[in-house]
């Protein structure tokens, strides 16, 4: 029988989803504002501990007490009854989406929405397919004949904490690939966007066949609940999408109990054009990516690498594209750059502008408030010149539409810059000789990287970073792999 599809509304997507049921947070309930206005725009559920220790019990229990993890094309099709249910909301998901993260409308027909939630029938397939037996033939040691075969299990209870940023895209690619590994799961979102979640929660409840307790969610502003899942030792793994200060807490606090942790951590990439590149396309395009989300991405390129004879074309050809696009209203379709997600935001970049100001950088564009803007939590897109790779600037993560234009002095050079970062999470190159960009994609050590404008995001693309951005990879077949267990079996024959 066909399952009615209800009306998601944010008064009615905040309850806590525990056990298969939805609950009010012990807690009572938190604000969430509107980026874009500054407005308080409903509430959500505020959980407490008690709530927590409730939602990993519920995850242990559906892991230990049912065949969940065992029944690949049950997997299946919960993943492929999720993905229908939620594309059956798209309108309201969009409407809530652009209204709680502040993110252009246009996004949300792309990663901020649509892209994760198709996403997850990529998911579902790989329950099918996925090679969860290896067969290794026949062996003697020790002089006795075995038959040996691998078999991939699933790793157990997991704990995912995400961010605010993209919250649909990191939040279906931990419970994408985790509930196709077999894994139950406790998602701890980001207390800035937990409608995000929230209403996830209310589609599993009411439109899905999910056994209770397989998926739990948790929203809450009290960040010690994260904590509460990294050293509770119900849980098996993990999966943790945030700043690097805040990875290391969580791998100080999963080391007690030796968990298994998943880290995506943060970014400062390089955008590097050569000097056979068209360097007025390239430069648009370095200033469209900067742009996007407000610059609140982790593998946003917000380094450009430029050759230092045309460093006057670069930096004019990326204040055109910037002063053309600037900032404006999440919900108009040409909108690039909305708001950031708060005021506690907005105070961090305009820090970091203070901050270049004092090191010696020049604002060739932005760095204000937008005029006539008296509510959001807007920043101007900025260009900052003058600053070399040593500067704060140009080293820490911003999280703001920010971008440092850097000279380089050829190909090597440009290499090395990019390389001399705590981080490595993506990276972009633009040029026309096909050796000296593979030379530079061979030498820059990152996770990703675009070629000409190459775009490497998609479900099947492993995602992750060098260095202190991160351990691991999300997405793809080597995201499900984070989740299994290998148990090597022999039997004598």
């Amino acid at each position: 029988m066909a399952r009615a599809t209800p009306t998601l509304r944010p008064d009615t997507a905040s309850d806590l989803l525990i056990d298969g049921q939805l609950v009010p947070g012990s807690g009572g309930t938190f604000d969430v504002v509107d980026p874009a206005t500054e407005e308080v725009i409903g509430q959500a559920a505020q959980a407490d501990a008690a709530d927590m220790d409730a939602a990993i019990d519920a995850a242990r229990r559906a892991f230990d007490r049912t065949d969940w993890s065992r029944d690949h094309a049950f997997r299946a099709h919960c993943l492929r009854q999720l993905r229908d249910a939620l594309l059956a909301h798209t309108d309201e998901l969009r409407e809530l989406t652009v209204a709680e993260v502040g993110c252009p409308v246009f996004l949300t027909h792309g990663p901020q929405l649509v892209g994760p939630i198709t996403d997850l029938g990529y998911f579902a397939d790989l329950a099918e397919s996925y090679a969860w037996t290896t067969d290794l033939g026949e062996a003697s040691p020790l002089g006795i004949k075995n038959h040996r075969e691998l078999r991939a299990e699933a790793v157990g209870v997991v704990g995912a904490i995400t961010p605010w940023n993209f919250p649909h895209q990191i939040n279906f690619a931990k419970i994408g690939p985790a509930l196709a590994a077999g894994c139950t799961v406790i998602l701890k979102a980001a207390p800035d966007t937990p409608w995000c979640a929230a209403l996830v929660g209310r589609v599993i409840a009411e439109e899905t066949d999910f056994p209770p307790g397989v998926v739990n969610i948790v929203t809450s502003t009290d960040h010690g609940l994260g904590e509460q899942l990294c050293t509770d030792p119900r849980v098996d793994l993990i999966s943790f999408t945030g700043s690097t200060d805040t990875g290391r807490k969580v791998m100080a606090a999963a080391a007690p109990t030796l968990k298994k942790v998943f880290l995506e951590l943060g970014g400062k990439s390089a955008f590097i054009v050569l000097d056979d590149a068209d360097l007025a396309t390239a430069c648009s395009m370095a200033a469209v990516n900067v742009l996007t989300h407000a610059g609140q991405g982790c593998a946003i390129t917000t380094r450009l690498l430029v050759p230092r004879s045309r460093l006057d074309e670069a930096v004019a050809a990326t204040k055109s594209t910037l002063e053309a696009l600037g900032a404006g209203d999440p919900n108009e379709p040409g909108t690039m750059c909305g708001p950031l997600i708060s005021e506690r935001q907005r105070d961090r970049v305009e820090d970091y502008l203070r901050l270049a100001r004092e090191e010696g950088g020049v604002i060739e564009t932005g760095g204000r408030r937008p005029a006539g803007r008296d509510k959001g939590f807007f920043i101007e897109p900025t260009l900052i010149s003058g600053l070399d790779n040593s500067s704060r600037v140009a080293r820490e993560e911003i999280f703001g539409p920010v971008l440092v234009v850097i000279p380089h002095d050829g190909d090597q050079d440009a290499i090395d810059l990019a390389n001399d970062s705590p981080y490595g999470l993506s990276g972009a190159v633009w040029g026309t000789d096909p050796d000296r960009l593979n030379a530079v994609v061979n030498g820059v050590r990152t996770g990703t990287m675009g070629v000409n404008g190459g775009i490497w995001y998609s479900a099947d693309v492993p995602f992750g970073g060098y260095k202190q951005s991160g351990i691991g990879r999300e997405m793809g077949e080597a995201g499900v792999a984070e989740y299994l267990e290998i148990k090597a079996v022999a039997t004598p024959v």
